[in-house]
């Protein structure tokens, strides 16, 4: 992702967004009648836990480029899902898998997210799919290697366990084979037992980049077709178990996308400056606010927020600046700061919650 385009965005464009919202009517949950033979509403995606609730959403009136966009699809119209943090580790046993395009993308749109779910329990994998030999310092050679190591310090930064790169080729992984892509993925859920991923959202509109797009198709492709042992059976030959995805959190590049979900990630932030802070090659932090700061210094001027040293600066250019529109979707919803996703839960067998409602003795 280039600098100049994500600030662009998430700078200019949050202005304009706070100003459609603050002028939009916000609108109420719909509701719907009982109709007798009907399956009732599905419940993937409600709060299931003390620490999720139902609030309005703030998604219905969005601008992206100076025009109104509906966002429409929640599980319930106007409502969304605000995730706060869980008490201890409820999540202890289950696999999340992060799946990135580049090396950039999951600290800039999912970082929190992934960090607390972590931290309450989850184990985490990291897959990469290209090479990022497109952005970055230096020859192709260079950049490829600056990513690499910039990927790679995600582990000890955000948690976790190990560190998956496909190596498809950056800005062209549309000219290779989706159901290669696939397959691949399909191999690493089962062999990982992926309960949740985190990924590009194959329902989100107007991306032009063929490796987010793509990434996002064979993410969810593969993610119901791992559970099918008739798919890839030479697999489950060779000892591998079927096992489909339960749970996806699905983000956008600020593109118009069903949001459904949003995860307060205020007592994570900092740790998301961290896994910003650790893409250097590419991305909007980085050293930047260092740069930044030395600019100004040989202009005669100061921005008091980026401090007296590098570091700081670093930090603060990425708190204040970079993660400006986590700040602002926060607001929105009465946090600090906030993601938010198209969320995607367990199916709702709504025949077995009928029959354990209804059914009566012989």
């Amino acid at each position: 992702m280039k600098r100049r385009e994500f600030l662009g965005y998430g700078l200019a464009g949050s202005t304009a967004i706070g100003t459609s919202l603050q002028s939009g009517q916000e609108r109420g949950p719909a509701t719907r009648p009982d109709v007798p033979g009907r399956p009732p509403e599905p419940t993937w995606g409600r709060p299931s836990e003390s620490w999720m609730r139902v609030v309005p959403s703030r998604e219905d009136h969005l601008t992206t480029h100076g025009y109104p966009i509906s966002t429409g699809f929640t599980f319930r119209t106007g409502e969304v899902v605000l995730e706060g943090d869980a008490p201890g580790t409820p999540h202890a046993g289950k696999v999340l898998a992060a799946i990135q395009p580049h090396s950039d993308d999951i600290p800039l749109f999912a970082a929190g997210t992934v960090v607390k779910l972590l931290r309450e329990g989850y184990t985490g994998y990291l897959i990469r799919a290209s090479n990022d030999e497109v952005a970055g310092p230096g020859n192709i050679p260079q950049t490829i290697l600056a990513n690499h190591e910039d990927n790679q310090k995600l582990v000890s930064v955000m948690g976790f366990k190990a560190v998956f790169d496909l190596g498809y080729r950056n800005h062209r992984m549309d000219e290779m084979p989706l159901i290669e892509f696939r397959a691949r993925l399909i191999y690493l859920f089962r062999a990982l037992k992926v309960d949740t991923i985190i990924s590009y959202d194959p329902w989100a509109h107007y991306d032009y980049h063929p490796d987010h797009y793509i990434t996002a198709r064979a993410v969810e492709s593969a993610a119901f077709m791992a559970g099918n042992p008739k798919n890839y059976p030479e697999q489950i030959q060779l000892g591998l178990e079927a096992h489909g995805v339960s749970e996806r959190y699905y983000y956008s590049r600020g593109r118009p996308q069903p949001v459904n979900r949003v995860v307060d990630i205020s007592s994570v932030i900092d740790k998301k400056v961290e896994a910003n802070l650790a893409n250097k090659a590419q991305g909007p932090a980085g050293d930047n606010g260092a740069r930044l700061r030395r600019r100004l210094a040989s202009e005669g001027k100061r921005l008091p927020i980026l401090g007296e040293d590098d570091e700081t600066a670093n930090r603060n250019y990425t708190k204040h600046v970079v993660l400006a529109y986590d700040r602002f979707v926060g607001q929105q919803y009465g946090v600090e700061y906030a993601e938010k996703f198209h969320y995607i839960g367990p199916s709702d067998n709504w025949m077995d919650r009928y029959v354990e409602e209804n059914a009566v003795p012989l």
